[in-house]
């Protein structure tokens, strides 16, 4: 079992293009990183796509404001939510954890579609 405090997490809701929510989680020093068209499952059972995207640096998790017109994901972002997580489980296609928030608590499961070039993830609110 991973140490309690496995580290930090944060969503950004993200007014670019498309408006969606950014979900992040420490990893190794980085805040491994997706994107939620539809946002965080907030029931037991409920499914959500996450397409992965870039990595970010951890100072990201903090960040809140506008991104320039003609820079990549241009809109505002504000932090949705952020706290803590625990890793249950952390492989190259499931990943379970629980978050412990400000507004989101629970355990969830993120798992690597097979089809496409492997971005697309469902994250899973669980049962516990």
């Amino acid at each position: 079992m991973a140490s309690l405090d496995d580290g930090i997490f944060v969503i950004q809701e993200h007014f670019a293009r498309t408006h969606h929510f950014d979900f992040r989680l420490e990893r190794e020093g980085l805040l491994k990183s997706w994107a939620l068209p539809k946002g965080v499952p907030e029931e037991a059972g409920v499914r959500r796509l996450a397409v992965e995207v870039e990595d970010h640096p951890l100072s990201y998790a903090g960040f809140s404001g506008i991104i320039p017109p003609g820079q990549y994901g241009a809109g505002e972002v504000r932090i949705w939510d952020r706290g803590v997580y625990r890793a249950e489980e952390w492989g190259a296609d499931k990943i379970v954890f629980e978050l412990r928030g400000e507004r989101i608590f629970g355990s969830f499961a993120l798992i690597r579609l097979k089809r496409g070039r492997g971005q697309n993830w469902i994250l899973l609110r669980r049962r516990k």
